[in-house]
C-alpha cells in the first residue's frame, strides 16, 4: 500500500508529513526535512559498519550522504506492526545526474574522487569483494557453460543466434583480459588498498548522484559497499555512461581528469582500469540473464542490446585501446 511502512516514524519520534513515491521506498516530509522509509532484508552487522561508514563520510567530506538513524531504541532497524523489518534514512531533494550533460557527469566523478579520499575502514574480511581474477574466470566459464547449452538446442531463437554468432569473440576479450590480470601488479594493489582499508560504494551510477543548483548535493545507496580497489567504482560509473555516449574517448578522458584533479590515480591503479574496461562485463550480464531465466520467452529488448553490444564492439575497444595510452 502507499503508507506502507509510515507507522514506523513513530518509533523515531517523527510525524508525518507529504509522503512521495521513490524508488522502491517512500520518501517523508518530516521536521522540515526529508527521510527515505523502505524495507530491510540486509543482515543488521553489514548495516552497522555502512552507518559508521557514513557517519564519517558525513565528518570528513562535503558531500551529503543518506546516513540511517536510529530508532528511540538505538537501533537501525525497525519492525512495523505486520513484523516488516524498515530502515529509515535522511533524504535530499535534488534532481539525479544527467547523462546527457558532461557537466554533470564530470561533477559526478569529482564528488567520487571526494568521497573515495575519506572511504576507508579496517577490513572486515567478510565484506572484501570477490578478486577480480576469481570474477573473470568465474564469468568466462559461464560463458562457455551457456555457449554449450545454446549449441546444444535443436531450435535456436533469435537471442540465441546472435549468442552463437558473438561469444567467441566477446569470450576471447574476456580470456585475454584475464591474462592482463595475471601480468600486471593487481594482487599488490588489492593488496595495499585492503591494508588502508579502502572502501567502494559498489554501485555508483548516475541514479544515485543528487544535484541542486547546478551542484551535486549527495550521493546515496551505499548497500553495496565494500572493500575493494576503488577504481571499481570509477569504472563501473564511466562504463554505463560511455555506452549511452557510443564509447566516446574525449568525454572518457574529461571524466579521467576531473576524477584525477580530486584524487591523483597511480600507474597501477590506471592499468587496473583499464583491464575492468576490456573485460566484456555487458555481454557477460546479457547472456548470464539468458541463462538464468525463463528461456522459453525472450525479450526483444535484450536483443537489440546484444546487437548493439556487437555494434559499439570496434568502438569500445579502440577506447580501451586508446583512452590510457600516454
Amino acid at each position: 500500500m502507499y503508507d506502507r511502512g509510515l507507522s514506523v516514524l513513530e518509533q523515531y519520534g517523527l510525524e508525518t508529513g507529504a509522503v512521495y513515491r521513490g524508488r522502491g521506498a517512500l520518501i517523508c516530509e518530516t521536521g522540515g526535512e526529508l527521510v527515505l522509509i523502505r524495507e530491510f532484508w540486509g543482515t543488521p552487522r553489514k548495516l552497522e559498519y555502512q552507518a559508521k561508514l557514513l557517519e564519517k563520510v558525513a565528518d570528513a567530506s562535503p558531500i551529503l550522504t543518506d546516513q540511517i538513524l536510529c530508532n528511540k531504541e538505538g537501533s537501525y532497524i525497525s519492525i512495523d506492526g505486520e513484523n516488516i523489518p524498515y530502515i529509515v534514512k535522511k533524504w535530499y531533494e535534488g534532481r539525479e545526474c544527467d547523462t546527457r550533460s558532461e557537466e554533470d557527469i564530470c561533477k559526478g566523478a569529482l564528488a567520487l574522487a571526494s568521497l573515495h579520499k575519506v572511504m576507508c575502514m579496517p577490513v572486515e574480511s567478510h565484506y572484501v569483494k570477490e578478486s577480480l581474477c576469481s570474477e573473470f574466470q568465474r564469468h568466462n566459464r559461464e560463458l562457455r557453460k551457456i555457449r554449450k547449452f545454446v549449441c546444444g538446442k535443436r531450435k535456436k531463437n533469435r537471442f540465441e543466434q546472435e549468442f552463437l554468432d558473438t561469444v567467441c569473440c566477446f569470450l576471447g576479450h574476456g580470456e585475454e583480459a584475464v591474462k592482463r590480470l595475471e601480468a600486471s601488479d593487481y594482487k599488490e594493489l588489492r593488496q595495499a588498498e585492503l591494508e588502508r582499508g579502502a572502501v567502494c560504494h559498489g554501485e555508483f551510477n548516475q541514479h544515485n548522484v543528487l544535484f541542486s543548483e547546478g551542484e551535486v548535493k549527495a550521493v546515496t545507496n551505499f548497500d553495496k559497499w565494500n572493500f575493494d580497489i576503488q577504481v571499481g567504482d570509477l569504472y563501473r560509473f564511466m562504463r554505463k555512461i560511455l555506452e549511452k555516449h557510443q564509447w566516446d574517448l574525449e568525454l572518457g578522458k574529461k571524466i579521467l581528469t576531473a576524477y584525477h584533479q580530486v584524487r591523483p590515480l597511480s600507474r597501477g591503479e590506471m592499468e587496473n582500469l583499464r583491464i575492468r574496461f576490456a573485460y566484456p562485463e555487458k555481454y557477460w550480464k546479457l547472456a548470464n540473464y539468458y541463462y538464468t531465466h525463463n528461456k522459453a520467452w525472450i525479450s526483444e529488448k535484450n536483443v537489440e542490446k546484444l546487437e548493439k553490444l556487437k555494434d559499439q564492439q570496434e568502438k569500445w575497444r579502440n577506447f580501451v585501446e586508446s583512452i590510457f595510452v600516454a
